[in-house]
């Protein structure tokens, strides 16, 4: 069994050891259910019986469909105590991606909410791996599931909530290599999963410092957060997106409670009432396309919701911008705010320096560090821009794409292997470093790069913006030129010259939008990242229909 000292980081084990100490704590509120770690413990068991007679044993791949509900933890949890792997599906997915993954993630079985059974059943023909399908009821209308023991698609179908027949235990001895795969990507290509040891994953992402500021280091020291009232965590991300299942199992490990947004709909004023009626103490969201929506309601009604429990604002996934981050200071002056850099393919890899007024600089861990195409540190102060990378405990790859993982997993010279996402960063004199977008969307305009991130924090600093994504669009002189799709604030007429110079105070000409399109909406993914694809096809619309 694999370990870090004396402690096994297997996630199942961990909520095991937690649920055993403190089994009537508070532990996942997820809209009108609230359940205990006992509570929780139970179901999951149920739940695993569940799988495990539906054919699922170690190792195998089971997709859970839906939208955040109790049941996806639930899942979730049942599946790392039997050693199989649970698969994030997008629930926006159309059955032809939907196929795709089914085939590409090889799973087994798919626990699947009702209303989504027609696109299920459109993707599974051809799917040969897929043994069950269990149906989660929908509850709002009347069932459509089919019945038990018929067939989707060639396979067996269960309802979640019948009585599994195997009563056998789940407490099986289980290792800290156990797989933790997560799908991601999709907006500029087709999904990939990433492989995760959970021993790596848990130290690289979900551990958190004891109650006395120490670190971790045998199972029972995860005991001390017992000893502590539970830091209750408002996640409103889809559970289909790393950030949400991270921040449950961070949540467990730490004796924590989760609060799960339910919601079919992102709804700010509903949001912030659960936080006040949960008092949650840590609140998490994807950068402005969250974080705004929320203060925009706070501020038509600032005394409605007793925010007094909050403490922190965390933002993971998107950064938020200065002018979020400076209506964060205005409206809620007890919070702090964390924007914290990571992704699927690297954990928790820096936290954002305090530096209002600048640009955003992070301080990344110590096993991290931003590199040149030789895969060499960049030294503090350089001019060059380079590829953040993270070594230590890293993904194991990309599921079933050696080509893919050769290139984000690379070995330097020396035999270290790092784990390189594609982040463009600058390492800043006092060795902090400053962000400047992803590899795929950097803009060449006449052999100059621009970095969308730093275009954007300009246009967003307009306070007649309220959202922007810079793209790249074709051009016939300088080959590329600097576009920008906004989102007006408040829905008023917005002044396209006075934003242009509004960016030339702050930017370079060359970096200023070329073309500013104004949209009614940006169009993200669930996990509130802009769809890029999307951007690119609605620039070029808009921009022919202008010409």
């Amino acid at each position: 069994m694999t370990v870090d000292g004396d402690l096994v980081a297997n996630f199942a084990g961990i909520f095991e050891l937690i649920a055993d100490a403190v089994p009537d704590r508070l532990f996942l509120v997820a809209g009108e259910v609230r359940l205990t770690y006992a509570e929780m413990d139970g179901r999951a068991d149920r739940a695993a019986r569940l799988l495990r007679e539906a054919g699922v044993g170690p190792g195998d791949h089971v997709g859970i469909y839906a939208m955040n509900r109790a049941e996806w933890v639930e899942v979730m949890i049942a599946c790392l105590k039997l050693r199989a792997v649970p698969i994030n599906i997008n629930y926006r997915y159309v059955a032809a991606e939907l196929s795709y993954l089914l085939d590409n993630a090889d799973l087994v079985s798919i626990v699947v909410d009702e209303r989504y059974l027609a696109t299920l059943e459109a993707a599974l023909p051809g799917i040969a791996t897929v043994r069950s399908v269990i149906v989660l009821p929908d509850g709002a209308s009347p069932s459509t599931a089919p019945a038990r023991g018929r067939a989707l698609g060639g396979c067996a179908v269960m309802d979640y909530e019948s009585e599994p027949v195997d009563g056998a235990a789940v407490r099986v001895p289980r290792s800290g290599n156990d797989p933790f795969v997560t799908y991601t990507g999709g907006t500029t290509g087709m999904p990939k999963g990433v492989i995760w040891r959970s021993e790596d994953l848990f130290f690289a992402s979900t551990r958190r410092p004891l109650p006395d500021g120490s670190i971790p280091r045998r199972v029972e020291d995860l005991l001390a957060h017992t000893s502590s009232p539970p830091v209750v965590t408002l996640t409103l991300a889809p559970l289909m997106h790393g950030t949400a299942q991270q921040g449950i199992l961070t949540a467990f490990a730490a004796a924590g409670t989760a609060v799960l947004w339910t919601g079919r709909e992102f709804d700010a004023s509903q949001v912030l009432r659960l936080a006040a009626t949960e008092r949650a103490v840590s609140f998490a969201v994807v950068g402005d396309s969250m974080a705004a929506p929320i203060l925009d309601a706070l501020g038509a009604d600032p005394d409605r919701y007793d925010l007094s429990a909050l403490a922190t604002l965390i933002s993971a996934g998107a950064p938020l911008s200065e002018g979020v981050r400076e209506r964060v200071r205005t409206q809620l002056p007890h919070v702090v705010i964390r924007n914290v850099y990571g992704g699927t393919e690297v954990g928790h890899t820096g936290t954002e320096v305090s530096s209002a007024g600048r640009p955003r600089r992070f301080r990344l861990s110590a096993d991290a560090c931003v590199l040149d195409d030789m895969l060499r540190p960049i030294q503090p102060g350089s001019p060059a821009v380079g590829r953040i990378a993270r070594s230590g405990r890293i993904p194991v790859g990309y599921y079933k794409d050696p080509a893919k993982t050769a290139a984000t997993f690379p070995t330097d010279p020396d035999g270290t292997r790092w784990a390189i996402p594609g982040d463009l960063a600058r390492v800043e004199e006092d060795g902090t470093v400053l962000l400047l977008g992803r590899e795929n969307t950097v803009v060449n305009t006449g052999g100059e790069k621009v970095f969308p991130d730093e275009v954007e924090e300009a246009l967003k600093g307009h306070d007649g913006v309220a959202d922007a994504v810079v793209i790249g669009a074709p051009d016939a002189r300088f080959g590329e030129r600097v576009v920008a799709l906004v989102v007006a604030r408040g829905g008023r007429a917005l002044d396209v010259s006075a934003v242009k110079a509004h960016c030339r105070s702050l930017i370079a000409g060359y970096k200023v939008p070329k073309e500013i399109l104004v949209v009614d909406a940006l169009i993200r993914s669930p996990s509130g990242k802009i769809d890029i694809r999307w951007a690119r096809r609605t620039a070029a619309q808009l921009s022919a229909a202008g010409s």
